[in-house]
């Protein structure tokens, strides 16, 4: 996956940790889709770095940033 494709996202958990990750698009997409739903059991996610498995329940919020319309300079 090239790092132009990729959407930033953030998951915090119970107790405080947040983990941040670049994944694909449709990735993302799926994840706050799981999570909405008020899914119960794990999420594979895969992102730049490898694969995570997050369990559901234990997520408290979920950050999907918005993709910059250009990089560099720019009028």
């Amino acid at each position: 996956m090239a790092v132009a494709d990729s959407v930033r996202i953030e998951l915090a958990f119970e107790g405080g940790q947040i983990i941040g990750a670049l994944v694909a698009p449709e990735t993302a997409e799926a994840v706050e889709q799981t999570l909405s739903t008020g899914s119960q059991g794990t999420l594979a996610i895969d992102t730049d770095d490898g694969r995570l498995t997050v369990v559901v329940p234990q997520v408290v919020y979920f950050k999907r940033y918005a993709r910059e319309a250009s990089v560099g300079f720019g009028l």
